[in-house]
């Protein structure tokens, strides 16, 4: 039997009553109660995550901006502003998506990346490997001596100031996509759920004792569940399951992340030059009574497709999904998905379905 890999919070998740499952090889919190109240708790109020697992990766050496440049899908030539972030997926050459991920820009030789857990180890061989082509004199380093806790929900913000006010002055003029290097901690008001709140990174062995400080504010810890509705009423992908090595970032809602209008190279442009998608991501509305789920056959005018994401949103009190259809599908379009021995009736949607509280469809 192998041996489920721990965050520093494991103790803590247990000692709150946690219920834990195998989430990609780590021992993680699926709820704490209710996980359709953790949902509404988030939007309405403000709760805490534990995204220890995801791994911050530090770019630091001359060259570090050309070579990002050349690494990734989107241009970072957009960040300008010291703390900006931005969001890009790294591509194999033939256009497949290795991850996505955010890189911040700190100084001309230092930017920070954040990748997805499941796919940690492989992205970081991917950019050592083409850091030792392209950019030698670069250091790639792991940084698994950081933590890294998500605090989302309109009052998150205050409740951090409130456990860490030394943070205050550095973080309260941040925009969105914006992080401060405040010592010990890392602040960025970038999230997963579709609300404002903050992402902070800071040394391992504080990490517990910020949690139960938190806490004791009154945040409340929110499991994988509501995170997963959450994030899919915000219309964000989730690796593995809305993109993959297998399919691009066209076809994955992601042309907005891709920047094939300046002259640069990177990897995978030319493959997603030459093979233009036939398939595109879109929300789906269930019109009917049932559940949307990961992988159901959609059935359209123009083709078959599949959900790549489905649930039910505690926030819409219907069920939504993200689908992979043909290009042909249209908004408005009524589709047909086969849920067991059912077809039941689908409205094509713009996504998100839900931010900030409200509902949008």
């Amino acid at each position: 039997m192998t041996t489920l890999k721990t965050t520093p919070l494991n103790a803590a998740h247990r000692a709150l009553g946690a219920k834990m499952v195998d989430f990609g090889g780590w021992d993680m919190p699926v709820n704490y109660g209710s996980q359709i109240e953790e949902h509404h708790q988030v939007r309405n109020d403000c709760g805490m995550f534990d995204v220890c697992h995801m791994r911050v990766v530090d770019a630091k050496g001359d060259g570090v901006r050309a070579f990002l440049r050349y690494l990734l899908a989107n241009n970072a030539d957009k960040l300008t502003v010291p703390g900006k972030a931005l969001y890009s997926a790294m591509l194999r050459p033939d256009g497949g998506v290795i991850d996505d991920l955010i890189i911040y820009f700190m100084t001309e030789q230092w930017f920070r990346i954040v990748v997805n857990a499941g796919t940690a180890d492989k992205d970081i061989a991917w950019m050592k490997e083409q850091a030792a082509v392209h950019a030698p004199q670069l250091t790639i380093t792991s940084r698994d001596d950081l933590a890294m806790v998500a605090i989302q929900g309109p009052n998150a913000r205050a409740k951090v100031w409130q456990v860490l006010p030394q943070t205050k002055a550095a973080t309260e003029g941040l925009v969105n996509f914006q992080a401060a290097d405040c010592g010990e901690y890392f602040v960025a008001r970038t999230g997963y759920t579709g609300e404002d709140g903050f992402e902070v990174m800071l040394p391992k062995e504080k990490v517990e004792a910020f949690w139960y400080a938190l806490n004791k504010a009154g945040v409340k810890p929110i499991g994988l569940g509501a995170r997963d509705t959450l994030r899919l009423e915000a219309g964000m992908n989730l690796y593995g399951h809305d993109m993959d090595e297998t399919v691009g970032p066209l076809e994955s809602g992601m042309a907005w992340t891709v920047d094939l209008k300046s002259e640069r190279d990177f990897i995978g442009k030319a493959a997603l030059l030459a093979n233009p998608p036939s398939t595109k991501l879109v929300g789906l509305l269930l019109l009917d009574r049932g559940v949307l789920r990961d992988h159901q056959k959609v059935h359209s005018a123009h083709g078959t497709g599949e959900i790549t994401s489905g649930t039910f949103s505690p926030t819409l009190e219907k069920s939504i999904a993200l689908a992979r259809v043909p290009k042909g599908v249209a908004l408005g379009d009524t589709v047909q998905v086969a849920v067991r021995d059912k077809m039941l009736a689908a409205k094509v949607v713009k996504y998100p379905f839900a931010r900030n509280g409200k509902g949008l469809v």
